[in-house]
């Protein structure tokens, strides 16, 4: 089971200040991975339901620091030599796509090809506003934008005209150290999620531990996989841990073939972010 870490870029001054020291010694203690959330903003007010808990709003101040997820990678990878760099997950369709390949290809290369790409939707609708981005078809505009991308990261001219992006003619240097480029973890629960995992990605980052909600979505993903003609085996599944609240969750996270636990910081009990990994590190047998 690998082990990762999340989120190492949100909370507040002291997380700019002790990130490089909180990721080296992860990086010591075993720990495979480390994760970042995003958001551009955290609104004072907003009408949209957050999906990951009962209040429907997202457990975050809109003063709490959510430092940019790339800029922290591309800070810790300089400080780091074997851990991975992961986004967990990004909100892909709100962003400029050209501008994203450029920065994630850019990221590998620097970080000695140790990144992973967690993609997501997103659901904060003011945030879309506030971007410039409309929130609508964001799907649509989400499949369009990857399937683009991924034209730009194999170094050959890209031609791509649709709905969303009309690119011609041009090539963008550095490709990616991965190829054909970063694994690309999708995130999400909704069916189109898990379909999208299984046409265009490497992994499926569920954003619960819950083993109930595993077991069912799980199961439709190996459903899916089977109709697609793609076997489950080359599909990575990460899932969040709540290390407090399910101390024990990994052997029953094996039994369900998920090869990755990111556990939250936040959950561990812990105020400093060296004795949570402690725990974390403890409870994962590292």
């Amino acid at each position: 089971m690998k082990i990762g870490i999340a989120p190492i870029n949100v909370g507040g001054p002291e997380t700019a200040e002790r990130m490089i020291e909180t990721v080296q010694y992860a990086e010591s203690a075993g720990i495979e991975s480390v994760w970042t959330f995003e958001h551009v903003i955290v609104p004072t007010e907003y009408e949209s339901v957050y999906p990951y808990g009962r209040s429907g709003k997202m457990p975050i101040a809109p003063e709490a620091w959510l430092i940019d997820p790339l800029i922290s990678l591309a800070h810790i990878a300089a400080a780091t030599q074997t851990i991975r760099i992961g986004t967990g997950v990004n909100i892909f369709p709100q962003t400029n796509p050209l501008l994203f390949a450029k920065q994630a290809a850019s990221l590998d290369v620097l970080s000695g090809g140790r990144l992973e790409l967690g993609l997501g939707l997103g659901w904060l609708a003011e945030e879309y506003e506030a971007m410039g981005t409309p929130f609508a078809r964001r799907g649509a505009r989400f499949d369009d934008y990857l399937e683009a991308v991924k034209k730009v990261w194999s170094g050959e001219v890209v031609e791509h005209q649709s709905e969303h992006l009309s690119w011609h003619d041009f090539k963008s240097y550095p490709t990616p150290t991965q190829k054909p480029h970063p694994p690309i973890l999708i995130g999400g629960t909704t069916s189109k999620s898990l379909r999208r995992v299984v046409d265009s990605a490497q992994g499926w980052y569920a954003p619960s531990d819950s083993q109930e909600q595993l077991s069912e979505k799980i199961a439709e993903l190996k459903r899916i996989a089977v109709e697609a003609g793609r076997s489950f085996d080359t599909i990575e599944v990460s899932a969040s841990w709540r290390v407090n609240k399910r101390p024990d969750a990994l052997p029953a996270f094996e039994d369900l073939g998920i090869e990755r636990a990111v556990a939250f910081l936040t959950w561990a009990g812990q105020s400093d972010p060296r004795q949570a990994i402690d725990v974390i590190a403890s409870h994962a047998g590292l």
